[in-house]
Formats: structure tokens, C-alpha cells, sequence
């Protein structure tokens, strides 16, 4: 089996880290500076943390415009990336000057969100609107700080295109997510023909 320290190197041609942790799904999130500019930016460390509330969140590498515009306002809106949209979403992930519209820069559409000022991405069949609970900066185990942070979100409004319902259950494959694998481009989707299901033992 091989094996290495993280801290000495990986010794492989690509860092693996993110290939097993994967595939993951997509922090696609739009918000709005303290002047009401839009941002929408990906980012690849994303994920669903509580039921009750609901509590959804992101990690940055880096202070990004994003954090800064989430921490100024209280407020976010993640949108479901797809496969379809994965071309424009790669779009968003570039730098540009503070300020500028990566909705522009993509070509798609802000709409109105219900409960939070930040837009939502017309274009994406599902939408969670958020407001901040934390922001945490991370630590390695000794305590020193790292140049990343948690954002964590309270989902306080959801918007699901009523295609992906079927019989009121949410039809996860069908909307062809986008996620993240390993290296500097690899992504894959799902489909339904890969479905399995388990039943938990205290539930048999």
C-alpha cells in the first residue's frame, strides 16, 4: 500500500487528496459587495453539513471576494452547477478585477432572489438562498493558522425547477450534476443506472 506524510510531500505527479475525496459536489456562489456589485464564483470544497436547520458551506483558499462580500452583507445564494452549465460555471472561476460581473463574463442571467439581496443564477435549476452563521478561519492540528476559511450558511429559502420533482421527491440524478473530481480539470456526473440503496440496521 502506499503511503506518505502530507507535510513531507506526496511523491506522485499530482497530489491525490482531492481525486479520493471525490467526487464532490459545487459551490456555486453568487453574491454582492457592499455597493450591490455581483460576484459568482465556484469552489470546489462545498458540501451540506445539518438538516435542521438547514446549513450548507464552502471553503476558500485564500480571502476571496467572495468571503469578503458574505461577511460585509450576511447573505449568499448557492446554485446547483450541471452539466450543462459546467462550461459557463468554469467561466466564473476566473480572476478578475474586484467589482467586475462574472454573471457578464458567462452569460447568464441574475435573477431575483426572495428573501436575500444576492442574485440567484436564473439559468440553474436549483437555488439555495443563505444567510451567514459563521466564518471560520482553519487551523492545522498545532494550532497555526491557515490561509483558508469555513463559510457556513444558514439555507433560508430553496428553489427547485419542478421538472427534477417526481411524485414531490427530488430526483437527484436527473439533474445531471456537475462534480468535482482530481487534477486541474477532471469531472464527472451521475446517472440513475448507478443507483444502489442500504438500508441502515436500525431502520431493518
Amino acid at each position: 500500500m502506499y503511503f506518505y506524510q502530507p507535510k513531507s510531500g506526496h511523491g506522485l505527479p499530482h497530489d491525490p487528496l482531492n481525486a479520493i475525496i471525490g467526487p464532490r459536489p459545487i459551490g456555486w456562489i453568487a453574491s454582492l459587495n457592499g455597493e450591490g456589485q455581483r460576484n459568482l464564483a465556484p469552489y470546489s470544497f462545498f458540501n451540506c453539513f445539518n438538516y435542521r436547520p438547514p446549513i450548507i458551506g464552502f471553503a476558500s483558499s485564500g480571502w476571496k471576494d467572495s468571503v469578503q462580500n458574505i461577511v460585509d452583507t450576511g447573505e449568499f445564494v448557492w446554485n446547483l452547477a450541471t452539466v450543462e452549465l459546467a462550461g459557463a460555471m468554469n467561466e466564473t472561476s476566473a480572476t478578475l478585477p474586484r467589482g467586475e460581473d462574472e454573471f457578464v463574463r458567462a452569460g447568464l442571467t441574475p435573477a431575483a432572489s426572495r428573501l436575500v439581496k444576492a442574485p440567484r443564477v436564473a439559468e440553474s435549476p436549483v437555488n439555495f438562498e443563505c444567510r451567514l452563521s459563521q466564518c471560520i478561519q482553519l487551523t492545522a492540528a498545532d494550532g497555526a493558522a491557515i490561509e483558508s476559511w469555513l463559510v457556513l450558511g444558514e439555507v433560508v429559502a430553496v428553489h427547485i425547477d419542478e421538472s427534477l420533482l417526481e411524485d414531490g421527491i427530488y430526483q437527484t440524478a436527473r439533474a445531471r450534476p456537475a462534480l468535482r473530481a482530481g487534477g486541474p480539470s477532471a469531472y464527472y456526473t451521475i446517472d440513475e443506472s448507478l443507483r444502489f440503496d442500504l438500508t441502515r440496521p436500525d431502520a431493518r
